[in-house]
């Protein structure tokens, strides 16, 4: 498909056809909830005439995402969409609760059957952009910011990852953990090595990250050190094999198991809840790095990491370097509302709602994405 332009708040973003991969069937209101076509065709019969504007708004402090994707729809799907006019603003704006960030307008059997997909699009893309900015925000807290790898592949169906990439990426977060992650924005997937790979070597770390760094001699050496359980034990195991080589280690602890450094040494127990990937550990895992010189291996963390939970490292100075985050950034907690809020250039809504101008707001050229 061809490769087009979106002119949005005097910015060219550069997007095609192929890029959003929108479903045919959207056309035929396969997507759209029944009322909405119900009334498509009462108003292309009774009111043909009728002019519209809808708009789009939420109910948070959020990074709003998701507009591109929206803006794109309307051009692809609605009729007669040269006639129709949006403003809007842009993926990665700040915004607040109530404020108006998208309106079209034009004849309402043109493009009102697509509210409810665009109240999704914009809420997933939001809800996402806002999660990742609060974590990369939490992962700075403590002065310097540290990155954030977006590991949600595992966390949602697979056919979620392009936009949840870009949402991400939106939000902040520039290293994710699939290739469709990437899709969207332009980059690659990253990433180093599973515990199936461990568990082919029989358990064997060190064993498992030669033949990695065999096959892919040009990637930065990053052993996964959790699956004995000792991840002290094992750091130092692949630290002393590669030396200046291994570029970091990452802790994926369950948080049911107990790491074999604190049933070694007992006396430490009974302060702190032991479990998972803890504050206490890291700390002595980065003085036994640094103990035998090897203060160049960078620590990631991963497993069950939220914004409260980096906040708290974060507050506590634990020497963490990354953190790898899944499931909580996808939480869907921001939803978005249409409404129907001129008619004719008359003010004219529901009760509890209102015609609401934003100054912020501009014009989006309209581009044929059907050529």
């Amino acid at each position: 498909m061809k490769e087009i332009t979106l002119k949005l708040n005097g910015e060219i973003k550069r997007l095609t056809n192929k890029t959003f991969k929108f479903d045919e069937r959207i056309k035929e209101g396969w997507f759209s909830a029944v009322y909405f076509l119900k009334t498509k065709k009462i108003v292309e019969e009774k009111i043909p005439d009728n002019h519209v504007t809808m708009q789009f708004f939420q109910k948070e402090n959020a990074v709003l995402c998701g507009t591109d994707e929206a803006i794109a729809l309307v051009h692809t799907f609605a009729d007669n969409p040269q006639d129709i006019e949006i403003h809007s603003l842009k993926d990665g704006d700040k915004i607040e609760p109530f404020e108006t960030v998208l309106t079209i307008s034009g004849r309402y059997q043109d493009f009102g059957y697509l509210e409810g997909i665009i109240d999704g699009i914009l809420a997933r893309r939001t809800s996402v952009a806002t999660n990742v900015y609060n974590v990369v925000k939490a992962a700075k807290s403590s002065g310097k910011q540290k990155p954030v790898i977006f590991m949600g592949d595992r966390d949602d169906h697979y056919t979620t990852q392009a936009g949840d990439g870009y949402a991400a990426y939106i939000g902040g977060s520039t290293a994710q953990a699939t290739q469709a992650m990437n899709e969207w924005w332009g980059k690659e997937g990253m990433g180093t090595m599973p515990h199936a790979l461990i568990q082919m070597f029989r358990g064997d770390v060190v064993a498992a990250t030669k033949a990695y760094h065999e096959i892919y001699p040009n990637d930065e050496i990053a052993a996964l050190v959790d699956y004995n359980n000792d991840v002290i034990t094992d750091s130092l195991r692949v630290a002393r094999e590669f030396g200046d080589k291994l570029a970091s280690v990452r802790l994926d602890t369950s948080r049911t198991l107990v790491d074999k450094y604190f049933l070694r040494n007992h006396h430490l127990m009974g302060s702190f809840d032991p479990r998972g990937v803890n504050p206490e550990l890291i700390f002595a895992l980065r003085k036994a790095l640094d103990d035998e010189g090897y203060n160049h291996v960078k620590i990631m963390v991963s497993g069950g990491f939220n914004e409260k939970r980096i906040l708290e490292f974060e507050s506590k100075n634990v020497p963490v370097d990354m953190y790898g985050v899944g499931r909580s950034l996808l939480n869907l907690n921001i939803g978005f509302t249409g409404d129907n809020v001129l008619l004719n250039g008359e003010p004219e809504a529901k009760q509890g709602r209102r015609y609401r101008p934003n100054p912020r707001l501009e014009r989006v050229e309209y581009l044929n994405f059907n050529e």
